[in-house]
């Protein structure tokens, strides 16, 4: 949390091993000697604050229910954005400048986009899905609203009705996809 923290109010430029290690109440040396580096530091937290974001999907199998659930979960979770949260969002911003996060980054999109791709094709496997429908497009095509959207609320702040903006997005994509 501490991590997160100092990401949001300065940076993750500015955000050092000896601040973490004394945000967190701790010695300067002690978040240095748990993780090395700035960077090792930096990658922990991306990969804690990314897993979960949208919660209760792990038991979902794929299909196009599972991914209109996360479209919509995860524009209501830019609601109600937690410091860890913004972290995240800060640091996907920074990785496009620095080479280090950007491949943490392209691991974790690689990882979104194969669940995506997974879920456009089980649901084409099911029938709900048109046949039409190009899953690695439907991917890349996602993950960039989701992103963008990400994005804009960092800067801007979210939308007065994001439950709206949210159950709109997920049924355009329902929408767009389903067999009919």
């Amino acid at each position: 949390m501490a991590a997160a923290e100092l990401v949001v109010e300065s940076g993750p430029r500015s955000t050092t091993l000896a601040g973490v290690g004394l945000r967190a109440g701790y010695s300067r040396g002690i978040a240095s000697h748990h993780f090395g580096s700035k960077q090792a530091l930096l990658e922990a937290l991306t990969r804690g604050v990314q897993s979960g974001f949208v919660p209760g999907l792990g038991g979902l199998p794929p299909g196009l229910d599972r991914l209109v659930r996360l479209v919509d979960g995860y524009v209501r979770a830019l609601a109600d954005l937690d410091v860890t949260g913004r972290a995240y969002l800060l640091l996907w911003a920074e990785s496009a400048v620095v080479p280090e996060l950007a491949r943490v980054f392209q691991e974790r999109d690689a990882s979104f986009r194969a669940d995506l791709v997974a879920d456009v094709e089980a649901g084409i496997a099911g029938g709900v899905v048109r046949p039409d429908a190009h899953p690695a497009d439907v991917a890349v095509a996602v993950v960039s609203q989701l992103r963008g959207l990400g994005l804009q609320v960092l800067a801007a702040g979210p939308e007065p009705d994001m439950a709206r903006l949210a159950a709109g997005i997920a049924g355009g994509w329902r929408r767009s996809l389903a067999r009919t």
